[in-house]
Formats: C-alpha cells, sequence, structure tokens
C-alpha cells in the first residue's frame, strides 16, 4: 500500500502541473485524445486476441483499405470500440456511471457483432469461464454489480489508483456478459478517472502478461496489487504525455535523447517502464519531452 500512496503522490504532483495549463490549451487537448483513440482500440482489442496491428486499426478507422482480408466481427470490433471510447471521451462528465450506462456501452460495443446478446447481462444457463476462472450464477450478475458500485461510491475518500484496481477486478470477476466484458471493463476504467478529474489511462498489450497475472492474484487471494501496479503506471505515463505536449517540450525517441545525454538507452528504457523518468509510450514507442 505504501508504494500505490507514493505513485498517488507523484500523480498528484503531475496533475497539479497538468492542471495549471490544460484549461488554457483545450484545442490541444482535444487533439491528444483523438489521436489516443486507435491505439486505446488496438491496445484493447489485442488483449482480447484481435489479430489486428495499430496500424491497421488506425487505417480501418481512417476508412482506408487493408492490404489483407479481416473477419466482420475483427471489423466492427474495431469501429464500435472508436465509437465507445469516443463516447466516453466526451460524455462521462455527464451522467453518474451505474448499470444503465454500462448496458449502453455494452449495446454500442456488440453491435453488429453479437446482437443477440447486446446490451443485456448474463442470464438463465448463460455461464462463463475465464481461464480457471467460473464466473457466478448469472442470477447472481446485477446483485452483484449493484454491490461493486456501491463498494466504489462509498469510498470516495480513498486511493484513487486502488478504487480503480479494485472495482476492475470485481467487474472482470462478475463478468457479466456473455461477450465483450474486458473491453467493457477496461472503458469503465477510463470513464471513472475522467468524471473524477484524471486522465484516461491505455493498458497496453505487452502488458498483457502482467495484466492476466493481475486477476490470477486477485482470484487466489483478493488483492489488488498487481492491478494497482498497472493503473499507477498507465496514468503515470499518461500525464507525462499530456505535460510533454501541454508544455511545449520538444518530443524526442528516448533512443535519440540517450544519446544526446550520453547515457544508457537500456537504463532509460527501465526508467520509463518504471516510470522513474518522465517518459511516455506513443504508438509503441518509447518518447520523451525534453
Amino acid at each position: 500500500m505504501t508504494k500505490t500512496n507514493n505513485v498517488l503522490s507523484t500523480i498528484h504532483g503531475l496533475r497539479e502541473r497538468y492542471y495549471r495549463i490544460a484549461l488554457k490549451k483545450k484545442a490541444l487537448l482535444n487533439l491528444i485524445s483523438d489521436s489516443e483513440v486507435s491505439e486505446q482500440v488496438y491496445n484493447s482489442n489485442a488483449i482480447e486476441n484481435s489479430t489486428l496491428t495499430l496500424e491497421e486499426t488506425n487505417k480501418i478507422l481512417l476508412q482506408i483499405d487493408l492490404d489483407r482480408f479481416i473477419s466482420e466481427r475483427e471489423l466492427f470490433e474495431t469501429k464500435n470500440l472508436a465509437r465507445v471510447v469516443t463516447y466516453i471521451n466526451t460524455k462521462a462528465k455527464e451522467k453518474e456511471l451505474d448499470l444503465e450506462l454500462i448496458l449502453l456501452l455494452h449495446k454500442m460495443l456488440l453491435s453488429n457483432i453479437r446482437d443477440d446478446v447486446a446490451g443485456r447481462f448474463r442470464k438463465e444457463d448463460e455461464w462463463v469461464r475465464v481461464a480457471n476462472h467460473i464466473a457466478p450464477n448469472p442470477n447472481q450478475v446485477v446483485e452483484l454489480l449493484e454491490e461493486m458500485l456501491i463498494k466504489y461510491y462509498s469510498s470516495v475518500n480513498q486511493n484513487i489508483i486502488k478504487r480503480i484496481a479494485l472495482m476492475h477486478l470485481a467487474f472482470e470477476n462478475v463478468h457479466p456478459f456473455v461477450d465483450g466484458n474486458g473491453r467493457i471493463g477496461r472503458v469503465i476504467n477510463n470513464y471513472i478517472l475522467i468524471r473524477e478529474g484524471y486522465v484516461p489511462i491505455n493498458i497496453k498489450f505487452i502488458d498483457r502478461k502482467l495484466y492476466y497475472n493481475a486477476f490470477q492474484e486477485f482470484d487466489a487471494n483478493g488483492s489488488t496489487s498487481i492491478m494497482e501496479e498497472i493503473i499507477g503506471k498507465a496514468l503515470t505515463n499518461s500525464y507525462h504525455k499530456r505535460l510533454a505536449y501541454l508544455e511545449e517540450k520538444k518530443i524526442v525517441k528516448l533512443s535519440d535523447y540517450a544519446k544526446t545525454a550520453q547515457t544508457s538507452h537500456s537504463n532509460l528504457i527501465n526508467k520509463a517502464k518504471r516510470q522513474t523518468i518522465e517518459a511516455f509510450m506513443e504508438k509503441g514507442v518509447w518518447m520523451i519531452g525534453e
């Protein structure tokens, strides 16, 4: 918990810097937000085994033909998730998260993919399993989600990283839908962060193994430590990126920065992964403002 508190202290410092300048540069922030849609869509879909690359994802969203055949499902997964991400970026401030909103996001996500289950929770004999985890009885889904929301809203004065981590793990543990649980869970993270005045995060495909380890840890002993680490680093990364642009720094590849600074690139990469320097990942490449 001490480690999470230290990360939160760092985030609060970054957040203060961010708000000092953010209100004067809304147009730039909107551009950053728009540019991140394809990355969020790519990473979230890739975690769920999509074969699309970031470049292909971007082409689909720009309505550019791909050089290979892809399934209709992957096409709609990309377009639908982009629609959901864009929706929460603009609407999160307007409405409190509740079950009705979660169902709306799910309907948007699975439209033209699984219309038979889109916008509704599991029912009757719709049991689901993820790895060795068998999700709760469909009859318990609504009650468990209501309990999840109560715990979240009743802990408003507690650590935001801990709250997001616990809610995400609880949501995925319930696995309330037949399909689309992971994508909706990650979207909900950002909905809450934006509502509470933080910046959105991007849980990346390269962290997939650690991400799944977080669920195993939670299933085994109820611990949220790994997910807290993931959320904390993702939030720090997001602030580092925005501050580099807002403070009008020269943004360079970390590899180029290492040459200029005459320091070890591998050492900087390790620091970037730990988020102990103000580096950020953009389109799969570590960058830094100087």
